[in-house]
């Protein structure tokens, strides 16, 4: 195919600069490849950047250099017991299981991308064969933002209501210390030294340099392609692939309002994002009613599926459950008008002394489950009763011990939250129920029942605090039961949640290289999908921490080797 004048040309092509995208450039770029990074926004990182930054990668050198041992062949058993011992996921599966922890040891050895060992983190299943209570979870090592240069404000920031003090980062690992403060030494420490470091930031930066979570992979991948000089163009869309004789070879890209043709040598790599903003793949690919909220990154629009859908590539929603991977989310108000969403992923839910109920005041989920399936059970019960939003229950008290939603612990004084409409309290579970819309005879009742079973410890309807998951994410000094207590005290609130999707489940079907097929089963020559473009290996199931990055890593860097000719 010749060029025309304004044509770029290079090896490798890859849309979006999120983990998946960034890993299959950046391994490119360190096995010699010619590499162009295009960006549809204006900063890099996408949902990634946003997220709690967990990988789930079985087997992994970091947590068994730690003293975590883990049997990749029980991490299989635990798979197949959770989607099946066969299916065409499984070569997929295969492949990841195989080849997760030679991905993370390369990035480790040949870039600035470090990752540390989570430690004591459950499988969310842990009842199955297989299941692992510590070893498959890491993520990146803390990242000092000021490293990225003036690269620092192309880092797309993390979710506001993931900071303090107007933009400090804080991990799960920080808010014992910043809880206790002034009650033990070593959190006064670890406090100030936090304190005196931000304080530091903000006279040079917008926000805190001290990066955790998804924003330290994100910062770690985008300093090492620019170690390794990758080219990225931001505010760049891709608009068309270009085919010939069936084979892709480059695309058609705008950036601001020019258009020009890319022409990839070895081949594209398609990492946008996924479907989450695309108001049609919503409407096709999720459960009825449509979820109103994402946390998708405002540019994930689905650009990657329909560009493969347009050369004929496979999209098989009804191998992926509900489509996407989901968390109960709260909508946040600040105080300069703007909202967000807040996810409830593990901080409160499994707490002891909190329920969720539906419009008939019941419960009808597990609260400590993992935020997956939390929602699904939410839109299993809305089939029958209405549930979105579902209602988070609790007293004041437990708000002031363990937080909720976007209110911190330690949290006395709740005017604000209740001015803004994030909480509603009322001095009675009937005037409660009156203010949030649900039936007050139901609540009243769910509350005694739950209050029965944080008495002997043990609940009977849902089995809340019988898992490890649970009991990881409960009270250890509440007994008998890590995860209930009674709710008793007034004044008693309420917090709505709704599903909100984290990551997309259905995208273009691949094989085990990242390779994209057709309606026929065949690799489309020359064009791959990773992260959310790509069909997710785990069918509608979430298996524990971390399943939608490490996919998006591993398979980034499946595609990129294959793409050399140095497949694993």
């Amino acid at each position: 195919m010749n060029s025309a004048p304004g044509d770029r040309e290079t090896d490798l092509l890859v849309a979006g600069a999120g983990a998946g995208g960034m890993t299959a450039a950046l391994v490119g770029a360190l096995e010699g490849l010619d590499v162009l990074l295009c960006e549809a926004s204006q900063q890099a990182g996408g949902t990634t950047a946003t997220s709690a930054g967990t990988l789930w990668i079985p087997g992994n050198r970091q947590s068994r250099d730690a003293g975590f041992a883990d049997d990749p062949e029980d991490a299989a058993r635990y798979m197949d017991a959770l989607l099946g011992p066969g299916g065409p996921n499984r070569p997929l599966r295969e492949a990841y299981l195989a080849t997760g922890p030679e991905a993370i040891d390369y990035l480790m050895a040949r870039s600035a991308v470090r990752f540390v060992p989570c430690g004591l983190h459950p499988d969310y299943h842990a009842n199955r064969p297989g299941a692992a209570l510590a070893g498959r979870a890491i993520v990146a090592a803390t990242f000092d933002g000021r490293r990225l240069g003036a690269d620092f404000a192309r880092l797309r920031p993390p979710i506001r209501d993931f900071m303090i003090l107007g933009g400090m980062m804080v991990g799960k690992a920080d808010i014992p210390h910043l809880v206790a403060r002034f009650r033990a030494p070593r959190s006064f420490l670890h406090a100030a030294r936090l304190m005196l470091r931000h304080a530091g930031d903000r006279l040079r930066h917008a926000r805190g340099t001290r990066l955790v979570m998804g924003n330290a992979l994100a910062g770690r991948l985008l300093f090492s392609l620019r170690q390794c000089q990758v080219p990225l163009l931001f505010g760049t869309r891709i608009l068309e692939l270009i085919a010939d004789g069936g084979t892709v070879r480059g695309a058609v890209v705008e950036q601001d309002g020019q258009r020009f043709r890319v022409l990839a040598r070895r081949g594209v790599v398609l990492a946008t994002g996924g479907f989450g903003r695309h108001a049609g793949f919503r409407e096709a690919f999720m459960p009825r009613p449509t979820p109103a909220h994402s946390f998708a990154a405002p540019d994930n629009q689905g650009d990657g599926i329909a560009l493969g859908a347009r050369l004929g590539a496979r999209i098989a929603p009804e191998e992926h459950g509900s489509g996407a991977f989901w968390t109960p989310a709260s909508v946040t108000r600040h105080a300069d008008g703007g909202t967000g969403l807040f996810p409830h992923l593990s901080l409160d839910r499994a707490k002891p002394g909190l329920i969720a109920v539906n419009a008939a005041g019941r419960r009808f989920v597990n609260e400590g489950d993992s935020y997956h399936d939390v929602v699904e059970a939410m839109f299993r019960c809305h089939a029958t009763t209405p549930c979105i939003p579902a209602w988070l229950i609790c007293e004041a008290g437990f708000i002031r011990r363990y937080g909720l939603g976007a209110i911190h612990p330690g949290t006395s004084d709740l005017t604000r939250f209740l001015r803004n409409g994030m909480l509603t309290a009322a001095p009675d579970l009937a005037a409660l129920a009156r203010a949030i819309g649900v039936d007050a005879a139901g609540l009243a009742d769910s509350v005694a029942r739950h209050n029965g079973f944080a008495r002997t410890g043990q609940d009977l309807d849902f089995g809340k605090g019988d898992t490890a998951l649970n009991r990881f994410n409960g009270d250890p000094a509440v007994g008998p039961n890590p995860c209930l207590a009674p709710i008793m005290a007034p004044p008693f609130c309420a917090m709505a949640v709704w599903p909100a999707e984290i990551a997309c489940g259905t995208g273009l079907t691949t094989d085990a290289d990242a390779r994209v097929l057709d309606a026929a089963g065949r690799p489309i020559p020359g064009l791959f999908a990773c992260g959310n473009d790509m069909a997710s290996i785990m069918a509608g199931s979430y298996p524990g921490p971390g399943t939608t990055l490490g996919p998006a890593i591993v398979f980034g860097y499946r595609a990129a080797k294959f793409i050399t000719g140095k497949d694993s």
